[in-house]
Order: C-alpha cells, then structure tokens, then sequence
C-alpha cells in the first residue's frame, strides 16, 4: 500500500552533533490532487532533496505522521501523498489539515492538469482510474475534481502540470523546493493561441493583440506563420507594434519582482490573436526574448500555430 523512501544515510554535521537541535524546524508538506496529475513524480523529486517520503499514507496516520516527522531528530523534512485512493477518508483531510499546521510548518501542494492532458495520460499508461471503470475516464475526472475542491481551497501552491514534461516537472519542483533558489527565476511560460479556439484555461495574464492588421488577409502571408521572416517583417512593419511590445515588456519586467514577492513559482502569459498563427506567435517570441534578456527562465509555446489561421 505505501512505499517508505529512505532516510538520507548520512546527517550533517551540526545535525548530528549529539544536542538533538536543528538549525531550523522540521516542514511537512502534504501532495494531493487529481489522479495523473505527476504526484509520483513530485514525491519522488523531494524524496531526492532529502525528504522523508510517504506514498498513500491512510488520512487517519497523518497526525502521528506530523508529530512523528517534528520530533525525530533524524528527519529535517518529510512529504506525503494523500489522494483520491482515500475514498471517503478524504472528507477528513481539511480538519486533519488544519490541526497538524498547528504542530509543524506545513505545506498542501495541490496537483492539477487539463482534462485532455490527463485523458492522455491515462491512455498512454493504460492505467484504470481510481474511481473505477464503471464510467469513461473524463467522466471520472470530473467527478474526481468536485471531490477534491475543499482541498484544493486549502492549497499553499496549485501547480497546473499541463505545460510540464517529466524532466521540466522535476526541475520546477527542485527550484522550488531545493532551498536557495534563485527567485528571479520564477518559470514564465508566453503562449501564443488563437480566440477562435478559446482562450487557454491556465492563463494568468491574457493579452490580446487583434488590434495589430492580419496577416492573413495578404494571399502571400496566409500560409506562413508569424515565425516566418516575411510574415514577421510585414508584423513588425506597423509602429504600433514594436511600441506594444516594448510597452508590455517593460509592464512584465515591473510586475514579476512583485509575483514573486507574493510567493508565485509560474507565471502564464497568453497573447491571442484571431487564429493563433500570425500576429500572436510573433508577439510572444518577441516577448519572451526580452523577459530572457532581464534575467527570467522563459519557455514559449504556440499553442494553435499548426491549424491554419
């Protein structure tokens, strides 16, 4: 039912001199959220950083779990998985929450993805759904989202691992959780995506660019994207768009220092156009080389750039 990760098999110095101090007092942090979510993934991260690691601890073991992990000398951190394999137990889980935060510093890192990302995922393990096989997979899904939101409202970090392959995952959570990280290195995602297909669900800041003339009213342009060097020339050509970039650029660069103050690890800025394949695509590259330029960690992606404008 559970696997216990091993304790780091050597102690620091000043951990292990004999007084039974820490230089700081031990955290837990609680990993929940949707089935395919990458919370395996996150255990097993902080596992590697050194924390005492839990999968699937029954809700009822978690306070002895807290108390445990607070007074043992032994362990400066530990994490837990606690899910939907819970059942009815989970109902639990905020009361229990609210108690052991009052014994140890504690953390609920709550693990989410897009329905078609999870669908996927699913498909591509041939692994049954928690909830079972009575009903379809996004059937499940929902039904498992309403189950978690009072858990979900408890949550320190909400981290949407649709964007997220394995290997990004695992870094995001060390500069997360690794200690001294970097904090201007907050990961910033500039997605570029077309309004007729809808505006990315994990956008935190939407930016829309149909007011710059469509390249895809020009018969040579059509075919091309806003990467193609003629198609950006044409882009670029019109003053308002290099102010617009430089105006929005110097916005981000103002704002980031404050999102991170206030304790933000991701950023998603979304920039639309009509179809997601001229004008947007464009826009976010020319973006995100600036954020990289003032020191960010950048990743930029084109959501509908393939579907033909």
């Amino acid at each position: 039912m559970k696997s216990v990760a091993k304790q780091q098999a050597s102690q620091s110095p000043r951990k292990s001199a004999g007084r039974g101090k820490r230089a700081r007092p031990p955290e837990l942090i609680v990993i929940t959220g949707l089935s395919g979510s990458g919370k395996g993934t996150v255990l097993k991260c902080l596992e590697d950083l050194g924390y005492y690691s839990v999968d699937n601890l029954p809700v009822e073991l978690i306070p002895k779990f807290a108390e445990l992990t607070r007074d043992s000398p032994n362990i400066r951190a530990a994490a837990l998985v606690v899910d939907i394999r819970e059942r009815e137990g989970l109902q639990r889980l905020p009361a229990i929450l609210k108690g052991i935060r009052r014994q140890i510093p504690t953390r609920v890192v709550f693990l989410e993805a897009d329905d078609a990302t999870l669908i996927r995922r699913f498909s591509e393990t041939r692994r049954p759904h928690p909830l079972g096989s009575s009903r379809s997979v996004a059937r499940n899904i929902q039904e498992e989202r309403k189950l978690l939101l009072p858990i979900r409202a408890l949550a320190d970090h909400v981290i949407n691992t649709s964007k997220f392959n394995v290997h990004e995952l695992r870094e995001f959570i060390e500069e997360t959780f690794g200690g001294g990280r970097d904090q201007s290195r907050i990961m910033v995602y500039v997605t570029s995506f077309g309004y007729r297909y809808g505006v990315p669900a994990d956008s935190d800041l939407v930016f829309d660019v149909r007011f710059l003339p469509n390249p895809n009213y020009v018969p040579e342009y059509r075919k091309l994207s806003g990467r193609h060097p003629k198609a950006a020339r044409y882009i670029r050509s019109f003053p308002q768009t290099m102010e617009f970039v430089e105006r929005i650029s110097d916005l981000l660069i103002y704002l980031l220092p404050h999102y991170i103050q206030e304790g933000k690890s991701y950023l998603t800025i979304a920039f639309g156009c009509t179809g997601g394949r001229h004008r947007s695509v464009l826009i976010a590259d020319e973006i995100a080389r600036r954020l990289t330029r003032a020191g960010y960690k950048v990743k930029t992606t084109h959501r509908d750039i393939a579907r033909g404008g």
